[in-house]
């Protein structure tokens, strides 16, 4: 039982963690990302085209006015247009900076970001040692394995909103300790987080609700009150954000549910991450590096064997367990061979699907392995003693992870150049002189030569349907795709619009509906592009 500590003490010393979590970002990751005007990191594509949609979402969105809900954007996307929370932009920091814009104007605030999320993955982490012990070496040590591990790692080396693990801690956090006249505007403050900052990351935040709910099991109308007002702060947060803009398309388009689960393996596969453990082999999904914490955590999580949960823990036990086994699916995987266990309806897969990458919901119970690891440690050797064996663990896991810390600094270079513009041709800052919009024809999520035309439209203050969108309507696009090659074909273009031909059909519809002496068709970069009425604008 950890002994009480003076508010002081605990304070700085939770500062302390705090820091050294945003400390070992720094290491990882480099100063250079945190400056906001410095962007050429995320512009670099060494990271691939989604910290670029991140960009993009961000630059469209605060050039936006304000809208009702607060998170539409509709400047990226045009009739293809969602909202910041399609862009995986993170809401949450996309409405405060959009605020404070007049007084303080942010390009990027993802560097910002990934200080954050390690310095409250650290405190966080060194509040629920705590649950174990007051020893500061063993709870600075903790914190530390909390923060040096693949699982949040891997997140922020590209998917940033998914690096939020801290919101995990603070779930698990909150089901852990006794409840109290904060315990409901806590939760609801945490889900409200969540709802802000990645999809994924609110549905298990809500099974530790769950759990907690469960094991306080209230009565009358506080209970009712609290089933209503914690989902519904997660309700209101997704409105704002714009995730209810979308009535379809919910599902994706590529994978679906059961063939991105997690193999019974991956707990213990190094993969790309680790050498002090073999990589074994796996489904080759995209995301296979997501489940291995490190050989230091994985040594600290087996000391939850010497730990039986109580009684009043039992509701969490189930949860943990629930969200295992979705991340398993109903197709499990061991060392990359697959069985089906049993079938299920097309309607479930598809509507399981929005949460198609159900690997990540095996990071709950890692975390709460290592919590009860840490537990089951101090009851075994002490405090002071626990304190030096987690502190000999973060060396352990600080040397298996050292192939992980290279592929992070080949991602993050202090000295990477912004990606060379596509675009280069003359024609193209002319035209941004003429032009207020420039589409993508066919209409397409991630179509060819989307990245330059947004970037380009992103630089020029043009808005553009030429994007990258984490979900999307089909059938809008079929609409688009329809009414747009109408209009070339029939010599109908849009005023102030230029199009951008990205395949034969479109190309033919142009030239059939060219006007003579009005519109230009060029070849420029390797791209076909319409420029209507240029020569009355040249």
């Amino acid at each position: 039982t950890p002994t009480s500590q003076s508010p002081a003490y605990t304070a700085l010393a939770g500062t302390l963690a705090a820091l050294a979590g945003a400390a070992t970002i720094i290491v990882l990751f480099g100063w250079h990302v945190v400056p906001p005007h410095n962007q050429h990191w995320i512009l670099s594509g060494m990271i691939g085209p989604d910290p670029v949609q991140y960009w993009l979402g961000w630059n469209f969105f605060r050039e936006a006015p304000w809208s009702w809900p607060p998170g539409l954007n509709p400047r990226y996307g045009m009739e293809l247009a969602s909202s910041i929370f399609y862009a995986d932009s993170i809401p949450l920091l996309a409405f405060l900076f959009k605020a404070i814009q007049p007084l303080w104007e942010v390009p990027q605030y993802w560097g910002i970001w990934l200080l954050a999320c390690g310095a409250l993955q650290a405190w966080l982490g060194w509040r629920l040692v705590g649950l174990a012990t007051s020893d500061p070496i063993a709870r600075l040590a903790g914190a530390l394995l909390f923060v040096i591990q693949p699982m949040m790692l891997n997140r922020l080396g590209g998917h940033f909103a998914l690096g939020a693990h801290w919101l995990l801690l603070w779930g698990l956090l909150l089901a852990l300790t006794p409840g109290g006249r904060w315990r409901v505007p806590g939760w609801a403050l945490l889900v409200l987080a969540a709802s802000l900052i990645h999809s994924y990351l609110l549905p298990m935040v809500l099974a530790f609700w769950t759990a907690d709910l469960w094991r306080r099991r209230g009565a009358g109308w506080w209970l009712v009150a609290e089933i209503v007002l914690v989902p519904g702060v997660g309700l209101v947060g997704l409105w704002a954000a714009g995730f209810f803009v979308l009535d379809t398309g919910f599902a994706g388009t590529r994978e679906r549910f059961g063939e991105m689960q997690m193999d019974l393996l991956a707990p213990v596969n190094a993969t790309v991450w680790g050498w002090l453990l073999p990589a074994l082999p796996d489904t080759g999904h995209v995301e296979v590096n997501g489940s291995y914490a490190g050989l230091g955590a994985l040594i600290l999580s087996g000391f939850a064997l010497f730990v039986r949960p109580v009684r009043k823990h039992w509701p969490l036990v189930v949860v943990l367990g629930v969200m295992l086994a979705f991340a398993i699916t109903h197709r499990p995987s061991f060392a990359g061979h697959q069985v089906t266990l049993l079938p299920v309806p097309d309607r479930l897969v598809e509507m399981a699907s929005a949460l198609r990458a159900s690997e990540r919901f095996y990071w709950p119970m890692a975390y709460a392995l290592m919590v009860a690891g840490a537990v089951g440690l101090v009851r075994l050797a002490g405090p002071p003693l626990a304190g030096l064996i987690m502190a000999a663990l973060v060396v352990v896991q600080v040397v298996d992870l050292q192939p992980g810390f290279r592929r992070l600094a080949s991602y993050f270079p202090p000295d990477a150049p912004q990606m060379a513009a596509q675009l280069q041709h003359p024609f193209w800052l002319a035209a941004a002189g003429e032009y207020g919009a420039i589409r993508a024809v066919p209409a397409a999520n991630q179509g060819p030569y989307w990245e330059p035309i947004a970037v380009f439209a992103a630089q020029r203050r043009m808005v553009t349907d030429a994007v990258y969108l984490a979900r999307s309507d089909e059938a809008a696009k079929e609409r688009l795709r329809a009414e747009i090659l109408s209009r070339l074909a029939e010599g109908r273009p849009e005023p102030g619009t230029l199009y951008v031909l990205r395949d034969a059909e479109s190309l033919a519809a142009a030239r059939a509906g060219q006007r003579a002496g009005r519109d230009a068709l060029f070849f420029l970069d390797g791209i076909h592009v319409l420029a209507p009425d240029w020569a009355d604008t040249r």
